[in-house]
């Protein structure tokens, strides 16, 4: 039986697979998302380099295939392969696993590094969801439009988002991930209906704590609430920065003013996802903004553990709902040398089978729709509900080749806001010529 012990000991080791989700630093090289409303972008470009073969064309593929992924710190990835060699075998099919640094950077350079040299080392790539623009739009993925198109009622929606572009899709889900509110149950009785009265109740009861320390993070944290407010960074064809707009200035004003106010602490600046674990387990916070991989061990704080909830985030007075998907997705190599080999894998990999293994064993938010209905699923993981919730309002990250520079545009000058540098709209004036300047090189 998979117990509270187990569930963890899973999550803490899959604590990194989520943060970086959002996790990264000025040398990031990711590359992909959605400017937020909610549509496949098209730069014009011609992306990818040829299609995948179909699933039918693949069935009795032969030979090996190597699975390009960080270091499988959760170990689900060794036990999927275990099973799939079990059942290849006979057929003459193999899988096996080749991993990279933890590191998010490491990961992405070192696939880049690998499709610069056309090696067909990697035939799978376990890819973060900010990647796919940058990986199609250099052509070093196959397109997996006709496989994603005969199973794509099964998958959340939101999470298609995060293999499009240019009107194709360039992989398959197998995690996601959308932040949640954590909240004392002790001190209120729910998240409140808005994100204006949930910052109303924090400045009463201490306060709410989230990332806003100048990093990926807290991109994430800032569209989560641009989004909601109706706000995008991108056109609709991603050549255009939209980041100085009425929506978006609301949302920063809005936390500018929340740490003015002292709803969140000023060192909320300098948080990142540990960090502001830390400060909820200290007692202190009615509120926190993380991810779920902070439940279980919140759970083995005495200071909290049976004392807090978690909910999807509220709407933005006036607007609607939104959130950041985080997660990653299996593509194919363009320099595969086993495409119909690696189409079985993914396959494989993103079965309903393997998904629920994924959540129920492993504590991995599956992208299936059906997984979350699962009776140990939701078991293993007590905010299933809550989770499918929060991952179905999500939305992902601008869709662009130079998302790392769009990204870095967005943190960096919301955090200058935050901590009083600069004023809201001067923030996003300079995010804006930034964001052109990115742009402008593609």
């Amino acid at each position: 039986m998979y117990g509270r012990k187990g569930f963890a000991a899973a999550l803490i080791a899959s604590a990194a697979l989520f943060v970086a989700a959002c996790g990264g630093n000025d040398k990031s090289s990711s590359g992909s998302g959605s400017s937020g409303s909610g549509g496949t972008q098209s730069t014009g470009a011609t992306s990818g380099a040829g299609k995948a073969p179909t699933l039918a064309a693949s069935k009795g593929a032969k030979g090996n295939v190597t699975f390009c992924l960080g270091k499988d710190t959760a170990g689900n990835q060794k036990a999927a392969a275990k099973q799939f060699n079990a059942k290849f075998a006979s057929q003459g099919l193999t899988m096996k696993l080749l991993e990279f640094p933890e590191s998010a950077d490491e990961q992405h350079n070192q696939f880049v590094q690998r499709q610069q040299a056309k090696s067909g080392e990697c035939d799978l790539f376990f890819s973060d969801v900010v990647w796919t623009a940058e990986f199609a739009g250099q052509k070093y993925l196959m397109d997996m439009s006709d496989y994603m198109n005969s199973r794509k009622s099964e998958f959340i929606p939101s999470t298609l988002s995060t293999i499009q572009f240019d009107g194709k899709y360039w992989g398959v889900p197998q995690a996601t991930d959308a932040g949640f509110i954590y909240y004392r149950k002790d001190q209120v009785s729910q998240v409140p209906q808005t994100w204006q009265d949930l910052y109303a109740s924090a400045k009463t009861k201490g306060g709410i704590v989230y990332q806003g320390a100048a990093y990926e993070g807290l991109t994430c944290d800032f569209l989560e609430l641009a989004f909601a407010a109706g706000g995008k960074v991108l056109s609709d064809d991603g050549k255009k920065s939209q980041i100085n707009s009425p929506e978006n200035l609301k949302a920063l004003q809005f936390m500018v003013d929340g740490v003015k106010s002292g709803a969140a602490p000023k060192a909320v600046t300098t948080y990142m996802e540990e960090q502001a674990r830390r400060a909820f387990e200290s007692g202190k916070y009615a509120f926190m903004r993380n991810w779920p991989y902070a439940y279980a061990l919140d759970q083995q704080n005495p200071k909290v553990k049976g004392k807090f909830a978690v909910a999807p985030f509220p709407s933005f007075q006036g607007a609607g709902k939104a959130g950041i998907l985080g997660g990653h997705n299996l593509v194919i190599s363009a320099y595969s040398k086993n495409p119909k080999g690696a189409v079985q894998a993914i396959d494989f990999l993103t079965s309903p089978e393997v998904i629920k293994t994924n959540a129920a064993k492993f504590s991995i938010a599956p992208p299936l729709n059906a997984t979350y209905d699962d009776a140990s699923v939701q078991k293993a993981l007590p905010f299933a509900a809550q989770l499918k919730q929060a991952v179905t309002q999500a939305k992902t990250r601008p869709v662009s080749p130079v998302y790392p520079q769009v990204s870095q545009a967005i943190y960096k000058n919301v955090n200058n806001a935050l901590s009083g540098q600069v004023s809201p709209q001067d923030a996003l004036k300079s995010a804006d010529q930034q964001i052109t300047k990115a742009l402008a090189t593609f």
